[in-house]
């Protein structure tokens, strides 16, 4: 009967979901899987921000318009192929045939060449690797597809900017920094803010493909944390209101960094989401 009242009818359950959370059953867990959200996309954002920017920068000085729609074609495409297609060829360039006769893959063989791990080292299942190809392999999936906004910011600027900044004897570098970037400063505060606020937001698709046992302690995120709690566990009440209180803590903590990513751009520049 409970499952006919309206929110305003049911009986308040308190607060023991949150407090499983932060200091119960589930603390030790949801902490481990808050920080491996929080350092994957801090290190998303630090790593993979100035890409798409340099890609558009890039994609702007290329003359020929077929190059470049070529190129921008190419860069484009990783975005729409599916999340398991992705994890696929990660997979098959780590690793050739199936266990236990693996031999290493493309990247692996080419790692151990220059000496950057070892000759029997398994990437996908060591903890210490893993961030390094979630991101690495982020940036190479949607570099190309978010240079879009800043391909049109830069093709927004009047080219009597750069003719102006030419016949100032300025170079190529000097009218990127001058003209170009500036010229794209709102777009990138925007950019950035929305960015900020996608901090905690680490999708669990690619998480849950690309993790195992041995990664659990790395790779492990507020999502992938939610879907195992809530999911996983026969739906009972109790783990279900922990994912609920889990993904509200989240979002609430987002909330407050584009409020606050917002308040700073507001204060430093004259732009702002609101």
């Amino acid at each position: 009967n409970d499952l006919t009242l309206s929110v305003g009818q049911a009986p308040f359950s308190g607060f023991y979901a949150f407090r499983s959370l932060i200091a119960g059953d589930y603390a030790k867990e949801f902490w481990q899987a808050f920080r491996n959200t929080f350092a994957i996309s801090m290190y998303g954002l630090i790593f993979g921000f100035p890409v798409p920017i340099i890609l558009a920068l890039f994609f702007s000085e290329i003359k020929s318009d077929f190059y470049r729609s070529l190129t921008q074609i190419l860069t484009y495409l990783p975005k729409f192929i599916s999340t398991v297609v992705i994890t696929s060829i990660i997979t098959l360039m780590l690793f050739e045939g199936n266990e236990p006769h693996q031999a290493p893959g493309v990247l692996t063989s080419l790692f151990q060449m220059f000496g950057w791990i070892g000759e029997n080292t398994r990437m996908l299942h060591e903890p210490q690797y893993f961030r390094s190809i979630y991101i690495i392999s982020g940036i190479w999936e949607g570099a190309g597809y978010g240079s879009i906004v800043y391909f049109a910011a830069i093709m927004a600027i009047s080219p009597t900017n750069y003719e102006a900044a030419r016949i100032d004897g300025a170079n190529k570098l000097a009218q990127i920094r001058y003209v170009t970037l500036p010229g794209m400063a709102p777009t990138l505060t925007i950019m950035l803010i929305l960015r900020i606020g996608e901090i905690l937001s680490v999708g669990y698709e690619k998480i849950i493909l690309l993790y195992n046992v041995q990664t659990y302690e790395t790779a492990d995120v507020i999502s992938t944390f939610v879907t195992r709690i809530g999911g996983l566990m026969g739906g009972q009440s109790i783990s279900l209101n922990t994912a609920a209180a889990a993904d509200l803590f989240n979002s609430i903590i987002a909330m407050f960094l584009v409020l606050g990513a917002n308040f700073i751009s507001k204060r430093v520049s004259d732009t702002s989401l609101f």
